[in-house]
């Protein structure tokens, strides 16, 4: 498990590189011009890499959670039971998820250095507004790991809706778990569990 959020933590890095100025660059050019860079910042960060939770936490909440439709994967996270929810629990799930994935992405960033990053050609029809960007991640000595992310594009920019780790959905992996948190509890039932999980562990910072 620890291995896969050092994978998934990586690709998601490269995910910024993806989605800045895509309207200046094709999206699949820029991601290879600009993963190696990211990745290079991150190697020389002394603090990064001796786990800085301030400054790590920073580069998730500004270069690459906002590439992301929360409210879209919490839907479909949630799914059939998210018409159950009020909107200010639609609300709260989705903050609650948001803060989820805040946490799991940053505890393993420090970590991934060590990883390359290969895009695949992006096959995209004209006008298509939903897309599925293809990577491989590797490290030496292991075999490298498929990572997809499906985007969906809102307005002008495009947003991750999945990520697909080994062929694995993400949101199909949350919902099988939130949907037995909710036959035991209801929403408010998933939205405790999901607040516990978040609950910063005994003594960090």
């Amino acid at each position: 498990m620890i291995a896969m959020k050092q994978i998934l933590a990586a690709g998601l890095m490269a995910l910024y590189a993806f989605s800045a100025a895509a309207d200046i660059v094709p999206p699949d050019v820029l991601a290879k011009n600009t993963t190696n860079e990211v990745l290079r910042i991150v190697k020389q960060d002394k603090d990064i890499k001796s786990g800085n939770t301030r400054k790590i936490l920073d580069l998730v909440e500004e270069i690459i959670l906002p590439n992301f439709d929360f409210r879209q994967m919490t839907q479909l996270a949630v799914g059939r039971n998210w018409s159950r929810a009020t909107p200010e629990q639609q609300e709260s799930l989705v903050n609650e998820f948001r803060t989820m994935l805040v946490r799991t992405y940053s505890a393993s960033l420090s970590s991934v250095a060590d990883y390359n990053i290969a895009f695949k050609p992006l096959r995209i029809a004209p006008g298509a507004t939903d897309v599925t960007v293809n990577t491989e991640v590797s490290k030496p000595g292991a075999p490298p790991i498929p990572i997809n992310y499906r985007m969906e594009k809102k307005g002008d920019a495009w947003k991750v809706y999945d990520v697909q780790v080994d062929n694995v959905s993400m949101v199909t992996v949350y919902r099988n778990s939130f949907n037995s948190e909710v036959r035991k509890g209801g929403i408010e039932g998933l939205l405790a569990a999901l607040s516990r999980r978040n609950q910063p562990a005994a003594g960090s910072k």
